[in-house]
This record gives C-alpha cells, sequence and structure tokens, in this order.
C-alpha cells in the first residue's frame, strides 16, 4: 500500500469510521496517485510547462480547429476550459457554482450543521452511481432498493460489482411504506448483525413519480436512524429529478439535508446533476456530494477515491459540456429558465392527473405520483395479459410507446409528451 493511499485512508477512518468500514475491497484501494493529472496542475502557471500531452498555441491555451470553436461560439476566455482536459474531479468554478446551487434553498449560516462536500464532477448520473457501487458494493453486498425501481440500479449494482439487491413495496395499499429499508433488512436471512448496507433513496422516483409529503420525510427519517443503531447505513440520495415537484405541500429538498448529523452510523450522500434538472440530457454532467466540510479530511479523502475511479476509467470529465453548464449558471435569470421548464412539465402532470383519476381500477391502478417525469400504472385483475403484452400491443398496433415494469406495471414519462396528447394516448392505453 502506497504512502498516500495510506494517508488517504487514515483520514476517512479518523473522520468518518463508518463509511471507512462500509467501503468495497476496491474502495479501499482506490485513491488519485501524484500522476499526471496531478504533477501538470502543479505546474500550471509556470513558464515553462512540458508536463501533459495537450496541444496548446506554446502558452497554456487551447488551439481548436476554427470551425469547431465557431460552431461553438464560446466566450474567448471560455475557449481554452472547453477544449482542454477539464481536471479529473471537475472544473473548480463549475464544483462552487454548482453547490451554491445545491444549497440555495437552505437557510443563512447552515454551513455547519449541514455540511457538504464540493461536488466531484463525473460523465452524468449512472457514471456516479456506478463509481458508488465499485466504492461501497460488491459480491454479496445488500443493497436496499424500494420496489418497483429503476432497471438499471440491477444492471449497476448487481451485474458490475455482484451486490445483491434486496426490497420492499414502496406502497402498501396506497399508502407510502416508510419502513421499506428496516422492512427489507430484517427479511434477509443472509444480512449479518452490525453488516454495512446500502440504501437507495430515489425521489422524485423513477418509475414511480412519487416524491414524500413532510409527515412520510420524518418517518423515512427516523426509520432510517433506527436502521443505523444496528449497523452503517450509506444512504444514496439519487437526486436525478430534483425540483420537479408539481404539489405545493411537497418540499422539494433533497432527504440528503435531512439525513445529515442524525447519527455516526447515518452517512448520506448526493447523487444529482444538470441532466434533468437544467435539461442537459446530452450533456451527461453529474455530481457526487458528500456531507463532509470542503476542507475536512473526510472530503479530501473521498476526493482522492472518486478522482481515482474516474482517472481510471474515462479518464476526467467531458470539459466542454461543463462549459456549457457553467455559462448557464453564471447567468443571474437561470432560476427562472429552470422554473419555466417546471411549469410546463406541472401542466403535463395535472392532465394526466385529471385523466387518471376517472380509469377503471379493475383494468388500471394509477400508482401515488406527485413529482418528477413518471406515472406508474398497475395492471388490473381485468387485464389478463403482462405488462410486456400490453406495451407490444400498444407498439404494434397504436402507434404509442411506453415502459413496462416487470409484469404488472406500464409507465408513462409524461415528461415527453405534449399535453394535447395525453388524452389520446390514455385512451390508447
Amino acid at each position: 500500500m502506497s504512502d498516500l493511499l495510506q494517508r488517504v485512508n487514515a483520514a476517512l477512518e479518523a473522520e468518518a469510521p463508518s463509511l471507512a468500514r462500509a467501503l468495497s475491497p476496491l474502495g479501499r484501494r482506490m485513491f488519485l496517485p501524484a500522476g499526471i493529472p496531478v504533477q501538470a496542475q502543479e505546474a500550471k502557471g509556470c513558464a515553462f510547462n512540458g508536463t501533459i500531452g495537450l496541444i496548446t498555441d506554446g502558452h497554456g491555451h487551447a488551439l481548436p480547429l476554427p470551425s469547431m470553436a465557431a460552431a461553438l461560439a464560446l466566450d474567448e476566455a471560455d475557449v481554452t476550459p472547453a477544449f482542454l482536459y477539464s481536471p479529473v474531479t471537475g472544473l473548480p468554478e463549475l464544483r462552487r457554482r454548482w453547490r451554491q446551487w445545491q444549497r440555495k434553498d437552505l437557510p443563512a449560516g447552515s454551513e455547519s450543521s449541514h455540511p457538504s462536500s464540493l461536488p466531484a464532477v463525473t460523465c452524468g448520473l449512472s457514471h456516479s452511481l456506478s463509481i458508488l457501487a465499485d466504492l461501497f458494493a460488491g459480491e454479496g453486498k445488500a443493497v436496499i432498493i424500494p420496489a418497483p425501481y429503476w432497471g438499471n440500479y440491477n444492471h449497476v449494482f448487481g451485474t458490475r460489482t455482484g451486490s445483491r439487491q434486496i426490497s420492499a413495496p414502496a406502497f402498501r395499499e396506497g399508502v407510502f411504506n416508510h419502513r421499506i429499508f428496516e422492512e427489507a433488512a430484517e427479511a434477509d436471512p443472509r444480512l449479518q448483525p452490525g453488516e454495512p448496507v446500502l440504501a437507495i433513496l430515489n425521489l422524485p422516483s423513477n418509475p414511480g413519480g412519487y416524491s414524500l409529503t413532510d409527515e412520510e420525510r420524518e418517518k423515512v427519517r427516523d426509520s432510517l436512524l433506527r436502521l443505523a443503531e444496528q449497523r452503517p447505513v450509506v444512504v444514496i440520495c439519487d437526486d436525478a429529478y430534483a425540483g420537479l415537484v408539481f404539489e405545493e405541500e411537497i418540499s422539494p429538498r433533497s432527504m440528503f439535508w435531512d439525513l445529515i448529523g442524525l447519527h455516526e452510523n447515518l452517512v448520506p450522500i448526493k447523487v444529482d446533476g444538470a441532466t434533468k434538472e437544467f435539461s442537459l440530457f446530452g450533456g451527461r454532467v453529474g455530481f457526487l456530494t458528500f456531507p463532509f466540510a470542503p476542507e475536512s479530511g473526510a472530503a479530501e479523502a473521498l476526493n482522492s477515491k472518486i478522482g481515482g475511479f474516474i482517472r481510471s476509467t474515462v479518464g476526467s470529465p467531458v470539459a466542454l459540456s461543463q462549459t456549457v453548464l457553467l455559462q448557464g449558471l453564471r447567468q443571474e435569470g437561470i432560476a427562472y429558465e429552470v422554473e419555466a421548464i417546471r411549469q410546463r412539465l406541472a401542466r403535463r402532470y395535472q392532465v394526466l392527473k385529471g385523466l387518471t383519476a376517472d380509469l377503471d381500477r379493475d383494468l388500471l391502478d394509477p400508482q401515488p405520483f406527485n413529482s418528477g417525469c413518471f406515472t406508474l400504472l398497475e395492471l388490473g385483475p381485468g387485464v389478463g395479459v403482462n405488462a410486456e403484452t400490453v406495451r407490444r400491443h400498444l407498439l404494434e398496433h397504436h402507434s404509442t410507446g411506453l415502459i413496462s415494469v416487470g409484469e404488472r406495471y406500464i409507465r408513462i414519462a409524461h415528461c415527453s409528451v405534449a399535453a394535447d396528447m395525453l388524452e389520446e394516448l390514455v385512451g390508447n392505453l
């Protein structure tokens, strides 16, 4: 073990022992060595910088093809960071500004009560999740996920790392099951006393389109706290659809903030990005944030481990799309632009809410939904075929594309359908 890795692990064990205990074998081994990117960063500003293999004008500035630079119409100051390699964990200004965006709804003076690291930039939400899977999951390790859930979790955690997904229903008789994580852990005979677990909390949810009420948030928090009294619990707050709430009584605040500092065994991690929040689907810009102050030893240790995963896979996050997002975050009116998109989606949500209220429950039973991009419908006893059969029939005979989820559910992505087309879509279904 290198001296640097020993220091990284020692810092994590000293400041976040439960998180250190939850690391996978790969997670314990991973760190960002003082290789070319680190040495190049140290030489930045030197009169002579022959460190990294960047084609430049010889003075540290990018040398892009003129036709490509013209097509992007970037400010002159942004051309170089857009066309050269990004730092391994992202452009520093973007990381700072995204942290400000994350904390915009927190009360003033909350830095001590709600600490958060400088977000590390990834190549999208799935990349963030895969890094966390490598960091904490592994052969036979338990990952608790409310059901039904996004199918890619199986691939990210199960197929890639060999972890086992254990689950419990998100709803029972139309009421949110706030004991999901306790219930799943109690029902698993393979889970040993004190064994660390990963828990995924995706709000607003995919495929369900559901966010917690204030009362439900409190109950889920208390349930996770009880679980943390028995074992280390790493809670992945998958905030892919952050901010897309459509009912006044639903808070847009991430559960990440609610869980910080509750118990030494309870460690939330925030996964978010520009994909849905800024409608930048092709940009592939995600972030990973931990509940530690930016200059803390734990935050720096985790930054090294995340950097190690990025460096050893994609090399670095995409500088060009980071620059596009950064230009947006610099604009004073960006929050109004984000809100305009939310209002447009809220209109579609309201239309679909009205349409599903009148459905025959013997055929289609809408699951509770109040946010996000989706509505989940359970096939009733009168249907007589599975969800995949329904999906294929809609595709082949009604020019309607929906998603089958397991045997019993059909998912509608109302975010992709114009409000005036939803009635015909539901009619086809």
